[in-house]
């Protein structure tokens, strides 16, 4: 309540910045330019699918993307728009070389380069999934972030322990508008879904302070039967020039999802006697009493102060609290094909909350030697994340009861009792820190070269998943080191080495814990522009090897006869290459292509991860007519992924590639009033989203479509 009460007096703030208040651009600049409205080196972009601004995510030196010696994909505020893209996930699916698993209505795994995306970002500032990401931050809408970075490879610089896969890092919108000037759309699609969005900012005093709030509200159905889904989101941001060099920037933002007839896994896969059950889309094996209710909320506060050098010193603070309250029933096991009975049944009832506070500070700026000018930073990181979950068992005649026929299911099944004490399934605490600093040389006008460290600390301990844990990792040395080499004024060859690390809760036969996973990445590639600097292309090829993983031996831990010890071995090694474009060609023609190829396998040769697609390719274009049609924009895109398989047991789940077709349209009535259509899956073809998880599929959505209008002013 509180939260929203801030939020609703935030926006009402923000209404008082009339355009009686309000100072134009030309009067005076804002202290901070828009995102997708970035001068860099002279050269502004606005609306496009790509950006000249700097980003922090992969080194923490504020480069552009040319600068970064990584891979980095940005979909900006333009493209969303443009392709109606609504969750992260959205955007994870409809990018090339990143990849996602589909547990459930809540859960989703997020893959790259053959490993597990663990980690994210807001602004730079390192956050991590709640257990299994089940309080739905994978499904966080994207309407109060400006755009979505995502840096493919190790990231452990910034982000510290994770997988050497890549980092998601979600921008915020920001409160840089001296103008009161926002937008009002409301939209209808398919399966009766509705959805009313909101985006107003403004200043007041002189336009030193300023605000934003962003609202929306959604509900409806899904191409699963039964099934109605129900969001809010609310975000408030004020930023303030407390002196000329000073900016302070505090915010708030919610996000309640609440799910009816909420399916917990997926469809069984396979009927008794071995064949595929190819069961209908729109079948949910769900009971009509369940539910999967999820709230994101998220505190923040950045203060940066320009010193008297020009450097600048910078102090984030996030407090993110993750919750979810469900109840559930899971089916599970083979069907009888003619009756359609034989499933199993676990009710289930939990209640989850995950909070994490970071911190972070850091100093930027430059320096000379050797008569050249540097870039420099140096900063301190620290998180604590605490996760209390508890469940209540199902008990009483109705527990555990079998299923009826999945033929005739309509969940009306017998709710069970359900206790009223609940049991703790997790309790426990993780604290990470670090400290950071990287420099890029300007050895010459063509040859840079960035070199970092991380020093790292990790630790859990508690209970989690009703086991009880406790270890940690020290002054754990994470390098980073890149060399880039201007080969002509639009041609960048570059090639970096990254890591990262993963503690793991083993132990050898001596007692001692094993040291972290180790995930290093090597990467070569060109970036290139063209069209000075609108468009915008990466080659890029990669090995990413893991060494230290735990393995379990024949042996026994010294003193404990029950406990299994541990060797470590070389990991997965992932092999491959990227190719991306991204910008604009003409005026009025934005282009968004990449492909993406990979091979993973393990230390023996044999193929791991099969369930993620080892080849994707994914292009979305628009074009802005003039003359004539002038105001009309239409385009249209591919997502095509390749074969992957997943085997469980002695059953094998296979999906064939498979390309999907979205269509889109806009046409601009006058200067504040627009109409935009959007298809996706124009084919109705149908795949899956998952096929890895206990031998189950479920199916992606099929044809649907947006009809949206939007009031500018």
């Amino acid at each position: 309540m509180f939260l929203k009460t801030t939020l609703l007096a935030g926006g009402a703030f923000i209404a008082l910045a009339s355009p009686a208040f309000a100072q134009t651009a030309a009067q005076s600049a804002p202290a901070t330019q828009q995102a997708d409205n970035t001068d860099v080196d002279g050269v502004v972009v606005t609306g496009s699918y790509t950006i000249n601004s700097r980003i922090d995510t992969a080194t923490g030196l504020g480069l552009t993307l040319r600068e970064t010696p990584q891979s980095v994909t940005v979909i900006t505020a333009q493209r969303i728009l443009d392709q109606n893209l609504s969750t992260i996930a959205d955007v994870v699916r409809n990018t090339a070389g990143v990849s996602m698993v589909e547990v459930d209505d809540v859960r989703n795994v997020f893959n790259a380069r053959g490993f597990e995306i663990k980690n994210y970002q807001i602004d730079g500032v390192p956050l991590s999934w709640s257990l299994a990401g089940d309080s739905g931050e994978t499904v966080a809408d994207v309407s109060i972030y400006d755009r979505i970075e995502i840096v493919r490879g190790a990231t452990g610089l910034l982000t510290g322990a994770g997988d050497p896969s890549a980092s998601i890092n979600l921008v915020r919108k920001h409160a840089d508008s001296r103008e009161f000037k926002g937008s009002v759309t409301g939209s209808l699609s398919s399966w009766d879904r509705r959805r009313l969005e909101t985006d107003v900012s403004g200043a007041i005093k002189d336009g030193t302070i300023r605000g934003r709030f962003v609202a929306k509200y959604e509900q409806g159905d899904t191409y699963f039967d039964r099934q109605t889904t129900e969001k809010h989101v609310l975000y408030g941001v004020v930023e303030a020039d407390l002196t000329d060099s000073t900016l302070l920037r505090v915010g708030a933002s919610q996000q309640v999802t609440t799910t009816n007839a909420s399916f917990w896994g997926s469809l069984p896969s396979h009927f008794t006697d071995g064949t595929s059950t190819n069961l209908p889309i729109s079948t949910n094996t769900a009971a009509n009493w369940s539910y999967w209710d999820t709230t994101n909320t998220n505190y923040f506060a950045n203060l940066t102060h320009t010193l008297a050098n020009d450097w600048t010193l910078s102090f984030n603070y996030n407090r993110l609290i993750n919750e979810q309250d469900s109840q559930l029933l899971y089916l599970y096991g083979v069907i009888d094909r003619t009756t359609g009975v034989g499933l199993a049944t676990w009710p289930y009832k939990s209640k989850g909350e995950t909070t994490q506070d970071s911190f972070d500070i850091q100093l930027h700026g430059d320096y000379s030697l050797f008569g050249r000018e540097h870039d420099f930073t140096i900063g301190a990181l620290r998180s604590v994340q605490k996760s209390d979950v508890v469940y209540y068992q199902a008990s009483g005649a109705n527990a555990f009861l079998p299923a009826t026929s999945l033929y005739s299911w309509d969940g009306n099944f017998p709710k069970p009792d359900f206790a009223t004490t609940p049991t703790q399934y997790t309790d426990n605490e993780t604290e990470q820190s670090g400290f950071f600093a990287a420099t890029r040389l300007n050895v010459t006008d063509a040859l840079k070269v960035v070199g970092g460290a991380r020093i790292s600390a990790w630790k859990r301990s508690g209970i989690n998943g009703g086991v009880q844990e406790n270890y940690s990792s020290d002054n754990v040395v994470v390098p980073y080191v890149g060399v880039l080499y201007d080969l002509t004024p639009t041609h960048r060859l570059y090639a970096s080495y990254t890591e990262i690390f993963q503690p793991q809760n083993y132990r050898d036969i001596s007692g001692s814990v094993l040291d972290p996973v180790t995930g290093k990445a090597y990467e070569l590639g060109l970036k290139s522009a063209f069209f000075g600097d609108k468009l915008q292309s990466t080659i890029a090829v990669f090995k990413i090897q893991q060494d230290g993983l735990g393995e379990e031996t024949s042996d026994k831990v010294k003193g404990n006869p029950t406990e299994q010890a541990y060797v470590a071995v070389d990991g997965a090694e992932s092999v491959g290459f990227e190719l991306e474009v991204l910008g604009r060609i003409t005026q009025g023609w934005n282009v968004s292509a990449n492909y993406a190829q990979f091979e993973v396998e393990d230390a023996t040769g044999a193929k791991v991860n099969t369930d993620q697609p080892r080849k994707s390719f994914t292009v979305f274009s628009t074009y802005d007519f003039d003359g004539a049609l002038n105001g009309l924009t239409v385009g249209g895109g591919v997502n095509w992924r390749d074969d992957i398989y997943a085997v469980s047991g002695a059953s094998e789940i296979d999906q064939k590639a498979f390309a999907l077709v979205n269509l889109m349209a806009r046409y601009k009535i006058n200067d504040s009033l627009s109409v935009q259509a959007n298809v996706d899956n124009l084919f109705d073809e149908t795949y899956y989203t998952q096929i890895s998880y206990f031998d189950q599929y479920r199916y992606g959505a099929p044809r649907n479509y947006t009809v949206a209008l939007k009031y500018a002013f």
